[in-house]
């Protein structure tokens, strides 16, 4: 059969090393395996660069093969239902709370769509966590789910500890309120515990107290030590742990308490986490890089590969935005609790701006709160909030998250489905309309390996596109090349075969991937023709498919972007 090959070898102007090429004996798709020199600081030192490998072939032959696939069964469906392009690209969060924490409803959410389950240490004991982990560790090994489990800390805040009821209470206009930091046990009529001592620190007389983001207010009419007198004035509901704020003349009061970004129960939790082998922990109101900073340091110290998001919740988060994100393993925008701190007409185009930032930074970014809050109680979403869920598919998120409409809700997997629907809906929109994004213009690689890197997988999505190819492949030992394709939001599906667990549940956030457990070889000709093989046996590839191939997986020199049509 005739066939056309081009190849472009990216090299450095770097000295090659005089060491044969032959002793390696190895070919990477026509393309040899070389060392070379990297020159760093001024010093010589010999490296191995990631492969960056790129083919374009069409599926004509199919052989045998005992290996085993690690697929997940909703993906499966879906590709078998739906073709390559039919596949959903925005991941979705669920929450797990009592309404969804039996084995039962955590494998209905997972039948439906859900790849990562979220776990809010706010709520519940350790043991009721543990066995939540647990039955979603099972429903992975024994239905064949690929669910990643992510636990949120609690954070140090401003919050409501008590209010004497048994979960909301009703505050009236005109009704006086005690607000103290005392602790005592029972409870006292208009009396509400706060969590933090010095919470009345710099407020005066006249200054609003703002219940979560407005769902009551109150009027400071007298300061008695640490505590306050307060007049309500904008009646509303009191929910357990509800966030406080301070307003003066229509802006927030800024306080910049003491309070550490990880309490003394959050490292306990944290533990339990990494005891428990969770995939990701979102850390709570965070205010600058040097806290996600110093529990990667912690993890990495561990040797654990757990992945480390900053939620972005406050104002003073957003002042050192850039620096967060960069710091960060990914990033979820917890509009609820930021909605207290801004104006409520900015949340749109802040969601966008952290959306945007993430993408240039190569960030996986999940927007959270509120989504479908209605879904709590009815069974069907106000159309409003669909349109809300499609703009956050429209700027790219990698992810929606459910808060209290999965955990609390009585209609959970309906509100899933509602996410599923629109999401899917919404991305093919974008196709046939060629509503496509723009690439990111920030280059982020350092090293030149990571340049080239970096630049072929650019150009990788580009094709895709262009060519309009049913899928990208690529081998990946942690996930930086599926990462960096995802960035581009290419059209095809990519998915990304990796030996390493803890790289496959992490790329469970990265839009548009599709991570698989694969026993990868050194031979990269044998793992695209067993994964090819494999996938072919399932039925899901048929002759004529064209498919990309991309490579981080297989030290060596040259990165190199090959074309072959056959």
């Amino acid at each position: 059969m005739a066939s056309m090959t081009a190849d472009l070898a990216l090299v450095s102007n770097y000295p090659m090393a005089k060491s044969s090429c032959m002793d390696l004996g190895k070919r990477v798709f026509g393309v040899p395996v070389l060392p070379r020199i990297i020159r760093s600081n001024g010093r010589k030192s010999k490296s191995f660069a990631a492969t960056a490998v790129l083919q374009v072939g069409s599926i004509v032959k199919e052989s045998k093969t005992e290996d085993s696939l690690g697929l997940d069964v909703v993906t499966e469906t879906e590709l078998r239902e739906k073709g390559f392009l039919g596949l959903r690209k925005t991941k979705l969060v669920c929450t797990v709370g009592p309404a969804c924490c039996s084995y039962e409803e955590l494998e209905k959410l997972a039948s439906a769509g859900m790849n990562v389950a979220r776990l809010n240490m706010c709520h519940n004991t350790k043991n009721w966590h543990q066995d939540v982990i647990r039955k979603i560790k099972k429903l992975n090994h024994e239905k064949g789910f690929c669910v990643s489990v992510m636990i949120d800390t609690e954070g140090s805040q401003i919050h409501v500890a008590d209010h004497g009821g048994p979960s909301s209470v009703k505050a009236e206009d005109g009704s006086i309120w005690f607000f103290t930091t005392e602790q005592f046990e029972g409870c006292r009529p208009f009396t509400v515990q706060a969590s933090y001592e010095g919470f009345a620190e710099g407020i005066k007389e006249g200054d609003e107290l703002v219940v979560d983001g407005g769902m009551a207010t109150f009027e400071v009419i007298e300061r008695i030590g640490n505590d306050l007198r307060c007049k309500c004035i904008d009646p509303g509901l009191l929910l357990p742990r509800a966030k406080l704020s301070f307003w003066r003349n229509g802006k927030l009061v800024e306080k910049h308490h003491e309070l550490p970004t990880l309490s003394t129960k959050d490292w306990s939790d944290i533990e339990f986490g990494i005891s428990e082998g969770v995939d990701f922990i979102a850390m709570s109101f965070v205010r600058d890089a040097d806290a996600v900073k110093h529990l990667k340091n912690y993890l990495y110290t561990k040797n654990k590969f757990i992945k480390v998001l900053a939620k972005i919740e406050s104002l003073e988060s957003l002042h050192n935005l850039e620096e967060i994100v960069e710091a960060s393993d990914g990033i979820m925008v917890a509009r609820g609790d930021l909605g207290v701190e801004i104006p409520l007409e900015q949340i749109p185009t802040v969601q966008e701006k952290i959306i945007d930032l993430c993408r240039q930074l190569n960030k996986p970014v999940i927007v959270a709160s509120q989504l479908l809050e209605s879904m709590i109680e009815y069974p069907t979403p106000t159309r409003a909030e669909v349109a809300d869920v499609s703009e956050a598919v429209r700027q790219y998120a990698d992810a929606l998250m459910l808060s209290g409409e999965s955990a609390i809700g009585s209609f959970g997997e309906k509100a899933l489905s509602v996410l599923r629907m629109a999401s899917t809906r919404m991305e093919l929109w974008s196709r046939e309309e060629n509503q496509q994004p723009t690439f990111p213009q920030r280059e982020l690689g350092v090293s030149l390996p990571d340049q080239i890197a970096e630049q072929i997988c650019n150009s990788a999505s580009r094709m895709a596109n262009n060519l309009g190819l049913d899928a990208v492949f690529v081998y990946t030992k942690h996930g930086q090349m599926a990462s960096l394709l995802s960035r581009n939001r290419p059209i095809p599906p990519i998915f990304a075969f990796t030996n390493e667990e803890s790289t496959q549940m992490a790329l469970n956030l990265q839009w548009g991937v599709i991570p698989i457990f694969f026993d990868l070889s050194d031979d990269m000709d044998a793992n695209m023709a067993k994964t090819i093989d494999l996938i072919k046996a399932k039925g899901m590839l048929k002759e004529g498919d064209a498919v990309l191939v991309v490579s981080d997986a297989i030290p060596t020199v040259y990165q190199s972007l090959q074309v072959k049509v056959i």
